[in-house]
């Protein structure tokens, strides 16, 4: 008859302390892994939310300026532009940004402006018209051919469709504006066919015209009135 050999007590509580320690330590490891910060966002993240945000300020500062002054396609406009913020949304979604974060265009161009030249006193008495009439402001719809407008200010998408079109505050429209973006010296020519709350907003067709590539935003920007 063979002898089964058994464990004393001793060793039995060993093994268990043993056992013990290891699940505690893996244990400890995955606590340590869960808790870990998130990784920031990169510089390129940062750029693409930032322009989402922009866009999104943009379209809903327009729809607040057509319900305080609305006139007979304000409705429409309204309509047209809540699709485009819902759009907008889709697209913080899908690049991780904040969903619903927004940024108005003169929050988000550079801190300290330089000082505009003076107004004309008949210009400067006027009192604020809706965002439909014809503009007054950086020369507006004044402003003669070749010169560069909207000084300052950033450039981002309407998220409208069509061929390539820009919508402004402060020019009727039928005006052109030339748009480059600095940073890569691309240009479009487009015509302003709408209206919005921003000095020249590019639906999606001219924007794709002068982007870098994956940003929502163009920081350096030169417009000009033309024709």
């Amino acid at each position: 008859m063979s002898r089964r050999r058994t464990l004393g007590t001793k060793k039995k509580i060993a093994l268990l302390v043993s056992a013990a320690t290891v699940a505690g330590g893996g244990a400890f490891v995955m606590a340590s892994t869960s808790n870990a910060a998130p990784t920031p966002k990169s510089a390129s993240e940062s750029t693409v939310c930032l322009g989402l945000a922009t866009a999104l300020g943009n379209n809903q500062k327009f729809i607040a300026d057509q319900r305080a002054n609305p006139d007979a396609q304000s409705e429409a406009r309204i309509a047209n532009r809540e699709a485009v913020v819902a759009e907008i949304e889709r697209k913080q979604e899908a690049s991780g940004c904040a969903v619903g974060e927004s940024a108005q265009d003169s929050q988000t161009a550079q801190p300290s402006q330089p000082a505009q030249p003076a107004q004309p006193p008949a210009a400067s008495a006027q009192p604020s018209q809706p965002a439909a009439s014809a503009p007054a402001g950086n020369g507006g719809g004044a402003a003669a051919s070749g010169q560069q407008v909207c000084n300052g200010s950033t450039v981002t998408l309407s998220g409208e469709g069509g061929a390539p079109a820009a919508s402004s505050n402060q020019f009727p429209a039928g005006t052109k504006l030339k748009v480059t973006n600095l940073d890569n010296n691309k240009s479009t020519t487009v015509e302003v066919t709408s209206v919005s709350g921003s000095c020249a907003l590019l639906n999606n067709a001219a924007f794709e015209q002068v982007r870098e590539p994956g940003k929502f935003l163009i920081r350096r920007a030169l417009i000009e009135k033309v024709g």
